[in-house]
């Protein structure tokens, strides 16, 4: 007589449990293996091409020499509908948090009063958006499309500077 009923039930069902976790397993090593494909890199747009960058006048090139860089082209520039889609991204992605409400200003530089540390050209401000600037400002081009930059570009141009600015000019 099996004084342990229970356990000669549970031994049975064991092999049952064990075989379809293994299998289980099994799928989920192959998923992940597969999703594990190398992809190849994109191919640059013309041999030798540099990076987008844009010149400015503070930076030094070695030997006077500036490298050659992209151009960046607002293709929102001066739409409103645009300007109205970046305003509502301005306070969904939190940039009033530290440019203030308006773009006025609060513990990040106003975007508002026409002043650019890293240059208010449509291409300089993608830029700043998009790789970030050192000293607190986040790159956001890998949170947020190129397209959601350039209607944030536009509504920042759609401000009107204040005809009296608070502050100083950072640069002498």
């Amino acid at each position: 007589m099996d004084i342990w009923p229970v356990t000669s039930a549970m031994k049975a069902n064991r092999t049952t449990i064990v075989s379809v976790s293994v299998r289980v397993a099994g799928v989920v090593c192959y998923a992940a293996i597969a999703s594990c494909a190398r992809h190849e890199p994109a191919a640059p747009a013309a041999a030798g091409a540099g990076p987008p960058a844009i010149p400015y006048e503070a930076h030094i090139s070695a030997g006077g020499r500036t490298p050659a860089g992209g151009e960046f082209n607002n293709p929102f520039r001066n739409d409103p509908v645009a300007a109205e889609n970046g305003e509502a991204l301005f306070s969904a992605m939190n940039c009033d948090g530290c440019h203030g409400g308006g773009a006025s200003g609060w513990v990040g530089p106003s975007l508002a009063d026409g002043r650019w540390r890293y240059g208010g050209a449509d291409g300089e401000i993608f830029s700043s958006i998009y790789f970030g600037r050192p000293k607190g400002m986040p790159a956001f081009g890998g949170a947020i499309s190129a397209t959601a930059i350039w209607n944030l570009v536009t509504y920042l141009q759609s401000l009107k500077p204040p005809a009296e600015v608070p502050t100083e000019y950072w640069e002498e």
